[in-house]
């Protein structure tokens, strides 16, 4: 007879075979016999962190490291976390030390550096490092951060790094990072048909199947829900106080009023914060998503409040009385944000279709959560899905809202900044005019363009492109 599988044992397993909700059961099931396994948190933490949920890898991380502080593998994941949650300097470090040692997670540790500082602008620091060489660099995927160095001074010799990763690598995360940093540099280079082409090639080779009909499905029966009967949205629980978030598009700006935003002192930018997600998981878990929301019991909404409120208040600056949620999720679980977060302000960004559009196919997106990005004629559908749930929805679900025209606040950002502030009851401040200035590190595709001053030079980016668009465009919103 096999001797029977140990917990620990198990645990690795579903690790190893990307069974993540169920090593989280599991660790779970040991830290119930004893709260100070090391493994199990440890464990715990790398699942969560593989399924995206960074506040819960945080909390783990804590609970590992005060029961073994120097353990390279728990400092080496709480590095990365760090870095995912923009403390930057808490992730570099962590992480510097681990990349110069010539343990195991030496490698891991240097490839997550090298994007650290990269992300983060820190230009002088990365050529250090770079330079000093060190055993990631004989790492694959080193080479993207030479590319990275390279695209400064020679462009074109880094988008012929760039696309030999995408022909030649193995792994299609690498190949799908590199093909759309090669896309970028092509379109920055003016050479527009190549960069299109190239985004298309990657899209067909690298994008899963994709429940496009799931996701506008789901938005319309929200859309006819609210539409029909409001009443049975309406929340149970008590109202928050504090919390303003992004219901938009992708590309359509948010980055850019977060940016600013974050700026004044009574505001924290959190982010992407994966808050809304975990509500979303909840619900729809619950088996009562949409039609059924009311009949979930008042204990269960609450504590979907109180774990979102948990995690916004540890990503958000101790002298901030308000949190800016720059979730790409809002606009898709509009019942449940009413039902969960009543008292939220929500803010929408729309700008041109065709700009967003473009914007979108030519960029770097999940391929499992936002697959419809690849093609032009699936984001069109998402497009007409938000225009046709928003605005309307913010006044029959009673949510407290801002419409924000990406074009209009770039033309007059004083005027349009003061406003996104009037709703949240706060006065202007100089300092929002300036988001260049940030120091926040920001982990998302246009973490380029907001260390620029605000500009519009963006705006009508499409016509570049206008061999792509038919006139189904024509007239949208």
């Amino acid at each position: 007879m096999l001797p029977a599988q140990t917990p620990l044992l198990a645990l690795q397993r579903c690790l190893e075979g990307g069974d993540f909700t169920r090593a989280i059961s599991i660790a779970d099931v040991m830290l119930a016999e004893s709260k100070r396994n090391f493994n199990a948190w440890l464990g715990r933490a790398s699942a969560n962190l593989n399924l995206g949920w960074l506040i819960d890898a945080d909390d783990d991380l804590e609970q590992a490291l005060r029961l073994s502080p120097n353990d390279p593998q728990a400092n080496l994941l709480r590095g990365m976390v760090e870095q995912r949650l923009g403390r930057i300097d808490a992730a570099v470090a962590r992480l510097e030390p681990l990349a110069a040692s010539a343990l195991p997670q030496a490698v891991e540790a240097g490839i997550t550096l090298s994007e650290t500082l990269f992300y983060a602008h820190r230009r002088d620091a990365l050529d250090r490092f770079v330079a000093a060489r060190g055993a990631w660099t004989n790492d694959p995927r080193s080479v993207m951060t030479t590319a990275r160095l390279q695209a400064r001074t020679d462009p074109t010799a880094a988008i012929v790094v760039l696309t030999q990763i995408v022909e030649t690598a193995k792994n299609p995360v690498f190949r799908r990072v590199a093909g759309f940093e090669a896309v970028q540099l092509l379109d920055k280079a003016g050479r527009y048909r190549e960069a299109f082409d190239l985004a298309t090639r990657l899209h067909k080779a690298l994008t899963p199947p994709y429940d496009i009909e799931g996701l506008v499905g789901d938005v319309r029966v929200q859309q006819e829900l609210i539409e029909r009967q409001p009443e049975r949205c309406a929340s149970r629980v008590e109202p928050v106080t504090g919390v303003a978030l992004i219901a938009a598009l992708p590309r359509s700006g948010t980055t850019l009023l977060e940016q600013m935003l974050d700026r004044h002192p009574a505001v924290s930018g959190i982010g992407e914060y994966e808050g809304i997600d975990r509500i979303a998981n909840g619900v729809v878990s619950s088996g009562r998503w949409p039609k059924g929301l009311q009949m979930l019991p008042r204990e269960q909404l609450a504590a979907l409040q109180a774990q979102y409120l948990h995690g916004a208040t540890r990503l958000k600056r101790a002298d901030a009385s308000w949190t800016f949620d720059k979730t790409l999720e809002g606009w898709r679980w509009l019942i449940a944000v009413a039902a969960v977060l009543p008292g939220a302000v929500l803010f929408r960004v729309t700008r041109e279709p065709r700009d967003m559009a473009i914007s979108m196919l030519l960029s770097y997106f999940h391929p499992n959560t936002k697959g419809w990005t690849g093609s032009l004629q699936w984001i069109q559908r998402v497009i007409k899905a938000e225009r046709a749930i928003l605005p309307s929805a913010f006044i029959s679900l009673q949510l407290k809202h801002h419409n924000v025209a990406y074009e209009s606040l770039v033309a007059d950002p004083q005027v349009y900044a003061s406003k996104a502030l009037e709703i949240m009851g706060l006065s202007m401040d100089p300092r929002v005019l300036a988001p260049e200035s940030n120091a926040r590190a920001v982990f998302t595709l246009s973490h380029e363009q907001v260390r620029r001053p605000i500009n519009t030079t963006s705006i009508g980016r499409w016509k570049n492109y206008a061999f792509a668009f038919d006139g189904s465009w024509e007239g949208m919103e």
